[in-house]
């Protein structure tokens, strides 16, 4: 896992056509908005949150980001042990964000 700071996250991201950016928050947090393209995989619920990495494709990259950067690491562990090598966290999440964002439909 490689920790990001937004400017590196905005970079790679913006060029990386083999992305995936994941975001480990709650419904309540993903209500209030969340960066264009995310897909929302809550670390909250462990059921949910294991079937969904056992799905995941180990050739993609992904880049995970929760609310303050410390949800994200340990999705990033877990991901890790399940197999996935190519992981991203955006150090400081979302509250540190100062990117684009969008409100969820």
């Amino acid at each position: 896992m490689k920790n990001l700071s937004n400017q590196e996250w905005k970079e790679l991201t913006e060029k990386d056509d083999n992305k995936v950016i994941l975001d480990v928050r709650t419904n309540e947090e993903v209500a209030e908005g969340i960066i264009p393209g995310a897909q929302q995989l809550d670390l909250y619920q462990p059921q949910e949150f294991m079937n969904g990495i056992q799905e995941m494709d180990a050739s993609k990259n992904y880049y995970v980001y929760c609310r303050a950067g410390s949800r994200s690491v340990q999705a990033c562990q877990i991901m890790k042990q399940a197999g996935l090598d190519n992981l991203y966290n955006l150090t400081g999440g979302y509250s540190n964000w100062d990117g684009d964002t969008v409100i969820p439909e």
